[in-house]
């Protein structure tokens, strides 16, 4: 939340739009209203869109602080009963496991960053437990399904290959859930693709 708030009040401030890729594998668009577990790390996106506790939605200085419209949600996996109808209420484009497993994480991709010009700031929110358990167990929430290491480096690619990321957060990662450094070893090898590092140079 207050990453993003940060990043929307800077956009405010120099005229630019803001592109949100929302990668995890849960939609964090609870409500206190909706949700069934009452853990506040389920709620950011609700409440960046202008949706929570008064203390949480004014964090950036303006509610709402983003747009639904501003934000692509990628490899979601996990959504709770009364917040999938919220997400669908509100307008959150999202690209469930089931469209990458149909269409495929290029068509996704593509979609996901579909407009963007030279007066976008694009933020990406890394959340490790958007990756499969086998390749990333070092999370506190796992949800089987995920995007494999290929899919995942497709995706951060793509993004670099945009020329436009201009702020990122990663979240999640546990060492005390990790097996050998396997996690924190795969996100570090991910976000350097999304800094541009590829097996080849690219034109």
């Amino acid at each position: 939340m207050p990453t993003i708030s940060a990043v929307a009040r800077h956009c405010r401030d120099v005229g630019k739009k803001l592109r949100v890729l929302w990668l995890d594998a849960h939609a964090d668009f609870n409500t206190s209203e909706l949700t069934p577990s009452g853990n506040v790390h389920g709620m950011p996106v609700a409440c960046l869109c202008g949706h929570g506790p008064q203390e949480l939605i004014e964090i950036g200085g303006q509610v709402p602080a983003i747009s639904p419209k501003w934000v692509r949600q990628i490899g979601i996996r996990s959504v709770d009963p009364g917040e999938k109808r919220f997400v669908h209420e509100q307008g959150l484009e999202v690209f469930d496991m089931r469209y990458i497993d149909e269409m495929g994480m290029r068509q996704a991709m593509e979609l996901a960053l579909a407009t963007l010009d030279a007066n976008t700031h694009l933020h990406v929110s890394f959340d490790v437990d958007f990756l499969d358990p086998d390749i990333a167990p070092g999370v506190g929430t796992t949800v089987p399904g995920g995007p494999t290491y290929r899919e995942a480096q497709l995706c951060m690619e793509m993004i670099a290959d945009t020329g436009r990321m201009a702020s990122l957060d990663v979240v999640e990662l546990n060492p005390a859930l990790d097996l050998r450094n396997k996690t924190a070893l795969v996100a570090v090898d991910l976000i350097e693709s999304l800094f541009g590092k590829s097996t080849l140079m690219r034109r």
